[in-house]
C-alpha cells in the first residue's frame, strides 16, 4: 500500500491527468470486453445457422445417393463436383481417411454439434458419421495418401480451395453401406470464421496511444488552466507570511477559486487591521506610561528616607525597561520592512565584530551560497538577540552556516549552562527569565528569544532551542528558500 502512495503523483495537475488517463483505459477496457463478447455472440449464431444449413443439404445429398445405383453415381459426382468449384469437393471413397484435426475451440464444437445433429435428423442415429476440420494443406481425398493439392489442376480445379488465409476445411465421412464411403470436405459460407481473431490489432494500438498522448496534451492545458488561480493562492499565501502589505489576490477562476481569493483578501485585510491596531495600543500604551512613569521619578526624588528612595527608583527602572522591551517587541515584528535581498555573511561579520569590540569571541563557520530575500532590520535584530544571549550566559559564541536549495540554516552556539528541559519552551513568554541565571539587576526583559521567534515566524521560518551533550545551549534558526 505504501508503495502504491508513493506511485500517486503528488500535484493537481499531475493526480486530474492520471485520473483522465485511467478514466479512458477503463472505458476502453470496458468498451473493449463489450465488443469481443458480442463478436463472439455474434459468431457462435452465424456458425450455428451455417451448419445447420450446410447439414440439411448435405444431409439431402446422401439421401439422393443412396436411392441412386451404383452405376449412375460417379455421373453425379462429376456434376457435383463441377457444382461446387471451389467451394467443395465429394466423392465416394472405399476407405476411411485420416484427418488432422485442427485445435479445438469453441466456435469448431458448435459447428461440428450442429452439423452433426441435423445429419443425424435426416439420416438416423444409426448412420456413421466422422465430422472434423483439416487445415488445406493436410487435407486428403480419395485414400490416406492423396493430398488435395497433390491433384493435377487438369483432374481437378478443387484444389483452389485453398487460400492465403488458409481457412480449415470442414470434412465429412458417410457410412453408405457396402464399404463405401461419402466424402464432402467443403469450406464454410463464412471462411474466415473459425480463423483466430485479432481482437486488438496494432493499428488500434496506435489509435489508443494517439489519443492518450492528444488527451495529455489538451488535459495538461485545461488542467493548468483551471489550478493556475489555486497556484497563485498558493503563492499569495507565502507572500502574505513575509509581507503583510502585498496586493491583493486577482478574484479569477472559477467561482470556487473565485470564493476563496476574496475570502483570502478578506483575512489580508483583517489581519492587516489587527497589526496597525496593535501598533496604535502599543504606541498609545508608551506615550500613556512615561509621563506618570516621570512623575514617579521626580516624587521619588524627593523621599526623604535613602533607602526607599533606591529601591523606588530601581522599581521604576524596571518598569521603563518593561515598556521599552514591549516597544522593542512590536518594532521586531514590524511587518511593513519592505523585503531586500540580504548578504547574510556580511550580516552576521558585522555582529562579530561589534562583539569583538566588547571583548567578546565570535567564531563563523560555513557559507550562504546566496542572499537571502528578508527584512533587514528585523532579521538582524533576530540575530543580535541570538548572540547577545549566547555571549551573555558563554561569553562565547560560535556561529555555523548551512545553506542549500530548500532552507537557510544558522544555528548559535554557547558554552553557557543551558537551559532545564522543563523551561525549554517557557524561554519564549513574554518577560520569562530564568531565576537561577539572572536577577532583576542583570538588565533582561525576558523579551529576547520571543522576539528572535517572532521574526523568525514573520520570515516563514522556525527557531528551535537544544541543550548540547558537550554543554551549553543551540539555537538553530531554519528560514525557508522558497
Amino acid at each position: 500500500m505504501k508503495r502504491l502512495r508513493q506511485l500517486i503523483p503528488r500535484s493537481l495537475i499531475g493526480r486530474m491527468l492520471t485520473v483522465m488517463v485511467l478514466g479512458v483505459l477503463l472505458a476502453q477496457v470496458v468498451s473493449y470486453t463489450v465488443w469481443v463478447q458480442q463478436i463472439d455472440t455474434d459468431k457462435e449464431q452465424v456458425a450455428e445457422r451455417m451448419a445447420q444449413e450446410l447439414a440439411q443439404s448435405v444431409a439431402s445429398t446422401v439421401t439422393f445417393f443412396k436411392a441412386l445405383p451404383s452405376d449412375y453415381r460417379h455421373i453425379v459426382l462429376s456434376q457435383l463436383r463441377n457444382m461446387g468449384g471451389t467451394r467443395f469437393f465429394v466423392s465416394l471413397n472405399k476407405e476411411l481417411i485420416q484427418v488432422e484435426d485442427i485445435e479445438a475451440s469453441e466456435l469448431k464444437t458448435i459447428v461440428l454439434n450442429t452439423f452433426e445433429r441435423g445429419l443425424r435428423k435426416r439420416l438416423g442415429n444409426e448412420v456413421d458419421i466422422r465430422l472434423s476440420f483439416s487445415h488445406p494443406d493436410t487435407l486428403r481425398v480419395y485414400n490416406n495418401q492423396t493430398r488435395l493439392l497433390d491433384l493435377p489442376p487438369r483432374w481437378s480445379q478443387q484444389s483452389l480451395i485453398y487460400d492465403l488465409q488458409s481457412p480449415p476445411i470442414l470434412v465429412a465421412q458417410i457410412d453408405m453401406g457396402e464399404g463405401e464411403w461419402f466424402y464432402l470436405a467443403a469450406l464454410l459460407p463464412k471462411p474466415d470464421l473459425l480463423l483466430k481473431t485479432e481482437y486488438l490489432p496494432t493499428e488500434r494500438l496506435l489509435f489508443l496511444s494517439f489519443l492518450l498522448v492528444i488527451l495529455l496534451i489538451i488535459g495538461a492545458i485545461i488542467v493548468r488552466w483551471l489550478t493556475r488561480p489555486l497556484a497563485q493562492l498558493a503563492t499569495a499565501a507565502e507572500r502574505l507570511g513575509k509581507e503583510i502589505d502585498s496586493q491583493p489576490l486577482t478574484e479569477q477562476g472559477p467561482l470556487e477559486v473565485q470564493a476563496s481569493a476574496r475570502a483570502f483578501n478578506r483575512m489580508q485585510q483583517r489581519i492587516q487591521r489587527f497589526i496597525e491596531d496593535r501598533e496604535r495600543l502599543f504606541s498609545a500604551i508608551s506615550h500613556d506610561l512615561k509621563t506618570p512613569i516621570t512623575r514617579l521619578r521626580l516624587r521619588a526624588e524627593m523621599l526623604n528616607k535613602e533607602h526607599n528612595r533606591d529601591k523606588f527608583r530601581q522599581d521604576l527602572e524596571e518598569l521603563e525597561r518593561m515598556v521599552a522591551g514591549a516597544l522593542e517587541c512590536a518594532r521586531g515584528t514590524d511587518l511593513h520592512e519592505k523585503v531586500q535581498a540580504i548578504d547574510i555573511m556580511a550580516l552576521l561579520e558585522s555582529l562579530q565584530d561589534d562583539a569583538t569590540v566588547l571583548g567578546h569571541s565570535v567564531a563563523i563557520k560555513g557559507t550562504a551560497n546566496s542572499t537571502f530575500p528578508g527584512r533587514p532590520m528585523a532579521l538582524k535584530r533576530c540575530l543580535s538577540n541570538l548572540l547577545d544571549n549566547a555571549l551573555f550566559y558563554g561569553r562565547e559564541a560560535e556561529i555555523e552556516v548551512n545553506d542549500s536549495a530548500e532552507q537557510l540554516q544558522i544555528a548559535v552556539r554557547d558554552r553557557g549552562p543551558g537551559i532545564p528541559d522543563a523551561s525549554i519552551n517557557k524561554v519564549f513568554d513574554p518577560y520569562f527569565r530564568l531565576e537561577t541565571s539572572r536577577s532583576r539587576n542583570t538588565g533582561g526583559t525576558g523579551l529576547g528569544l520571543g522576539i528572535a521567534r517572532n521574526i523568525a515566524h514573520g520570515h516563514g521560518g522556525e527557531l528551535e532551542l537544544k541543550n548540547r551533550v558537550s554543554g551549553g545551549l543551540e539555537v538553530l534558526l531554519s528560514l525557508p528558500r522558497n
